[in-house]
């Protein structure tokens, strides 16, 4: 028989025992703890390659690192919408997100990542990246908005969806369009006749479905990971912009990281570079007979029309300086 004495001593050594493992659990978890963690935003979700592609970049940088950088990623849009991430990026809430033509609203050369009509292939879209346009763009980039660029992701064309066949730019008389909070979409389309309505990406399929909104414009990958083939009937060739966006992270945030870790991050930027780049390439080989298998119908239309119509409401939108960076790029291609 165990008489008080004993069970009291037992139960203080029993309590010593559970303290002691609890403190050395604490410790070993406080280890794990990174020294740098950082959030990323991004508008698209899961099954998209820019989410992939974020995804190899979290599981390189913590391995990389030894856990010393961890990378948390949050797809279709849970944190905040485009352009708020971009603010807290600026206020140092979160540290990443994926953006481009968006930063028009606060810088005029970021027009061109997405400048409706302006440029015919994937061929023109490098030259313009790897040119001194492109440097310009992610120079004002770092010293007007704060974010620095981390390469660039591929966004494939933009074609307009609708529930009837847009072939003519006649045909676009009235249509409610929803649009990027992109200035220069919203000239192009209302000098073709429609009505743009810029709206946040992750808002666009209930729009739709409740008829808010009548069309919408995106990339082949877009439409399908949004799942558009559910309340939209056609995909209306357009291909009004040939687009890329830059995975970016806050300069104050990158700027805090020791020597060390600035280059096994610049390192692991580069190899999430190639293989979202990959990933596009092998989605893009499908991608447009799965959209037909959902239901979907592919519209050949005038597209000489369409450049016609909006061209010149395109460019006597652009300031005097954005002018001539026009002609200067029109001069590089041809």
């Amino acid at each position: 028989m165990i008489n008080v004495k004993q069970a009291t001593h037992l139960a203080i050594r029993f309590t010593l025992f559970f303290s002691f493992i609890l403190l050395l659990n604490g410790c070993t978890n406080a280890k794990k703890e990174p020294e740098f963690l950082l959030r990323a935003s991004l508008l698209v979700n899961e099954n998209h390659t820019w989410y992939k592609g974020f995804e190899y970049f979290q599981k390189i940088l913590e391995e990389r690192s030894n856990g010393r950088m961890k990378l948390e990623v949050y797809p279709s849009e849970q944190l905040a919408k485009e352009i708020e991430a971009i603010r807290l990026i600026q206020a140092e809430v979160i540290d990443m997100t994926i953006t481009g033509s968006l930063l028009s609203n606060w810088i005029e050369i970021a027009t061109f990542c997405e400048l409706p009509f302006l440029l015919k292939d994937s061929t023109d879209m490098k030259r313009l990246i790897h040119g001194p346009i492109g440097k310009r763009i992610e120079k004002e980039m770092l010293e007007k908005t704060g974010l620095r660029t981390l390469g660039y992701f591929n966004s494939g064309e933009r074609h307009l969806t609708s529930n009837r066949p847009i072939k003519h730019p006649d045909d676009l008389k009235g249509l409610i369009i929803r649009v990027p909070n992109v200035p220069s979409f919203v000239t192009a389309w209302a000098a073709l006749g429609a009505k743009p309505t810029p709206m946040a990406f992750s808002e666009v399929f209930t729009s739709l479905q409740q008829g808010t909104i009548e069309a919408q414009e995106n990339p082949f990958a877009n439409i399908k990971n949004a799942g558009f083939f559910e309340v939209q009937k056609y995909i209306n060739l357009t291909g009004h912009v040939v687009s890329w966006t830059y995975p970016v992270i806050g300069e104050k945030q990158f700027q805090k990281l020791p020597p060390d870790l600035k280059k096994i991050f610049l390192q692991a930027a580069k190899d999430m570079q190639v293989y979202e780049h990959k990933l596009f390439v092998e989605s893009e080989k499908g991608i447009q007979q799965e959209l037909r298998d959902k239901g979907m119908e592919l519209i050949k239309v005038d597209k000489v029309a369409f450049i016609k119509k909006c061209e010149k409401g395109i460019y006597n939108s652009l300031s005097p300086e954005m002018q001539e960076v026009y002609h200067q790029i029109k001069k590089e291609l041809n």
